[in-house]
């Protein structure tokens, strides 16, 4: 895990802790991120002999139970799943009103750092990307789990030496969402729509350099989320053919009904419509 951007403003609420402090057998080693939900630090796991990435959260999402019960389960739930794009979770937990989670330390710079170093991807690493990250989402909902908070800072990608093709994307921070969004622009409720929209998003940014609505913030966000249509991804991105924006379409509908029924099927489309080939009706 390299640093993390901090795009989403001051972290002000971090634990009382610094390097050198230990925290449920995990001696804090260095910072190698901040967000809006959390530090990460590389930290040694002093039972086991080995370096772990570990996240500490907020101590206000210490003290509220459902948010604890939450990020326990997805623990749980990404262990047994053992996706090979999914960062395996080795404990979640508190310590002295201190919540936190490890998860296996990897070397990789993420996907926000990338586009904002380098602007668009070529189609063929973004669309590698967009598989593997399809590919641990629809895993993580066929298990009941949602991750609720897909963006590019929670993609970790594993740069090839020799073709300069990501070879591997890992998806982390299951379970550390917030209250999770309401992109059910239908009713209320959470559930896989909300990261396959999510995905849709991730994936257009990645291939068009900028994100799906750029003229918002917060708010502003939201309501184009809900009422504006983005432009074309074909005219974001003029080597790709005027099918993807079909594709783009169904995948960014307002109504949760309306958008694919799995990430993998979304990627499916989208490659197909890049490659020239009939999609299915």
């Amino acid at each position: 895990m390299e640093r993390i951007p901090d795009d989403s403003g001051p972290y002000e609420r971090q634990p009382s802790v610094s390097t050198g402090s230990r925290i449920a057998g995990y001696e804090l080693q260095r910072e190698i991120g901040r967000g809006s939900t959390g530090v990460v630090y590389c930290a040694r796991d002093l039972r086991l002999d080995r370096t772990v990435a570990l996240k500490l959260l907020p101590p206000e999402l210490a003290r509220n139970e459902t948010f604890r019960r939450r990020l326990v389960h997805a623990a749980r739930v990404v262990n047994e799943i053992d996706h090979p794009h999914m960062v395996p979770t080795f404990e979640a937990g508190e310590s002295d009103g201190v919540l936190y989670i490890a998860m296996r330390y990897i070397h990789a710079p993420n996907l926000r750092l990338l586009l904002d170093q380098d602007g668009a991807m070529a189609v063929a690493p973004a669309m590698r990307i967009a598989e593997h990250v399809a590919s641990a989402l629809d895993s993580a909902h066929a298990h009941g789990l949602v991750h609720g908070a897909v963006d590019p800072r929670k993609v970790l990608v594993v740069l090839g030496e020799d073709d300069g093709l990501p070879l591997y994307a890992y998806l982390t921070d299951f379970g550390t969402a917030g209250p999770l969004p309401d992109e059910d622009f239908e009713g209320p409720g959470v559930n896989a729509a909300v990261d396959r929209y999510a995905l849709a998003c991730l994936v257009y940014e990645t291939l068009a350099g900028e994100p799906v609505f750029p003229q918002g913030g917060g708010e502003g966000v939201r309501w184009l989320q809900q009422y504006a249509e983005p432009h074309f991804l074909s005219q974001m991105c003029p080597g790709l053919p005027p099918d993807v924006d079909g594709v783009m379409r169904t995948a960014l509908a307002k109504a949760p009904g309306d958008r694919y029924r799995s990430c993998r099927e979304f990627v499916s489309e989208l490659r197909a419509a890049i490659d020239g080939r009939e999609r299915r009706p």
